[in-house]
């Protein structure tokens, strides 16, 4: 199996400069990009699948280099992540478990092992064009710095056909703006299990 070819690619970047209460340093960027693939197992019942994720690697690739490059292109930066997938409705929900590995590698890949030790959380769901999705964003080294809980919604309207899978990657270069849930604090990481 090869990878599919892609339909469309949609890459998106905003810009916080403050949630009521006084401006940060520098903007809040939260950035993401999705990508419009044709599901190779859409309408039928496949029971081995897993050889797609290598397909699937490098368009993750490929993804989280033009999404770290719209967001200035300095993996340090980068202080959240997450990813996600919606299948259309011709496909089921494993088949957007198989993004899992090759869209979490490819930003932990290209961040380095200094800025990427926590796992990429992951949301998937299955429906039709214009479906909404929360991506979940927790920071790149440990999964209870609480500054950096977060999520982007997404969809595209025309995404996906039923056939189709939207592939979705997200970076932050920093927490919410304004937190203070308290929690661990990011300059508090020890870093060794990628939670503290």
């Amino acid at each position: 199996m090869t990878a599919p070819p892609l339909r469309k690619q949609l890459v998106q970047i905003e810009e916080v400069f403050h949630e009521g209460g006084p401006a940060p340093a520098s903007p809040l960027l939260r950035g993401a990009i999705m990508a419009v693939i044709e599901n190779p197992f859409a309408g039928r019942f496949v029971a081995d699948i897993q050889g797609f994720m290598e397909d699937l690697r490098p368009l993750g690739n490929a993804m989280a280099a033009t999404l770290l490059n719209a967001l200035g292109g300095e993996a340090g930066r980068i202080e959240g992540y997450g990813k996600g997938v919606v299948v259309g409705t011709a496909g089921e929900i494993e088949h957007g478990a198989l993004w899992h590995n090759p869209g979490g590698y490819a930003m932990r890949d290209l961040l380095g092992p200094e800025n990427s030790r926590a796992i990429v959380p992951s949301t998937k769901k299955v429906g039709g064009p214009g479906t909404r999705i929360d991506i979940p964003i927790t920071h790149v080294n440990a999964s209870y710095v609480r500054s950096h809980f977060d999520a982007i919604e997404l969809g595209i309207p025309d995404a996906p056909r039923a056939g189709e899978m939207v592939l979705i990657l997200a970076m932050t270069t920093g927490p919410r703006i304004h937190a203070r849930s308290g929690g661990l604090a990011a300059d508090a990481i020890e870093g060794k299990d990628g939670l503290r």
